[in-house]
């Protein structure tokens, strides 16, 4: 692994590792939890990597790998009520790059990695623990998924971190949202810079400065408004309903940008 690329080999998996595949033309990339034995926990939509809810589903769904219709005898069908399954590595690669997702890297990394969804500033917790969080939730969820609330990549940072964002009973989003939502925020928060200059180029640099400083200080291992939640108190509180995600206001902080969920 390094700063243009971590990709990995199956033999240097360990359990607990953070994995993840870019699907096709790099549109999004799917992550789990490696637990040993060949196997990964993953969060998906019911079966389904990715979903909205809407027509943009036909262009996330096209850019899915294609799934072979005979079942596979190691996999776990995904649960109908909250959708974390059990897969083999190679279902969950469906026939992609196998990368590791990295911890605790350096602020410089971090930004050097234009694209979010591939590391964080945060720091790991020990391996057991991390398959102990993926293997309770496998049995009791991860809540509701969304595409941009509660994906795959937020369940798998909360496995290795045991993090929420909470700020007032608001909790974050994962980097790869962050980027897809970065990129068109920082060309509006540029926008108004075209008083102070008209030049091209001094746009694009202003640009590229907001989506940086957008996906740095919105990453869980740099806000201040974390906490640790032990997963049985997270579950239970998902399963009552003191839990649950609500649609994000127009932020006018760069740092508190992320859909959110509230504890009532």
């Amino acid at each position: 692994m390094g700063l243009l690329s971590n990709r990995v080999t199956r033999e240097s998996l360990k359990p607990g590792d953070h994995i993840y595949s870019w699907r096709s033309a790099y549109i999004y990339a799917h992550h789990g939890i490696y637990v040993g034995d060949d196997k990964v926990i993953h969060f998906t939509r019911r079966g389904q990597e990715v979903g909205t809810g809407t027509v943009i589903d036909l262009l996330l769904i096209s850019s899915g790998p294609t799934r072979s219709r005979q079942s596979c005898p190691t996999c776990t069908a995904p649960q109908e009520v909250h959708g974390v399954m059990s897969s083999c590595l190679n279902c969950f690669l469906a026939g992609g790059v196998l990368y590791r997702f990295e911890y605790a890297v350096s602020p410089a990394l971090f930004l050097a990695k234009a694209r979010g969804g591939t590391c964080t500033l945060a720091v790991s917790d020990e391996d057991d623990i991390v398959v102990h969080r993926a293997k309770y939730m496998l049995e009791n969820g991860f809540g509701c998924y969304n595409v941009f609330k509660n994906n795959c990549e937020d369940f798998a940072i909360y496995c290795k971190t045991g993090l929420l964002v909470v700020d007032q009973g608001r909790i974050g989003q994962s980097g790869q949202a962050v980027s897809i939502i970065g990129g068109p925020l920082a060309a509006v928060l540029s926008s108004p810079l075209r008083m102070v200059t008209t030049n091209v180029y001094g746009m694009a640099v202003t640009a590229i400065g907001v989506y940086c400083a957008s996906r740095y200080y919105a990453d869980i291992g740099m806000r201040g408004d974390v906490m640790k939640v032990q997963v049985e108190e997270l579950t239970r509180r998902l399963a009552t309903g003191l839990l649950r995600v609500v649609e994000p206001q127009i932020p006018t902080n760069i740092a508190r940008q992320s859909p959110q969920l509230v504890t009532q």
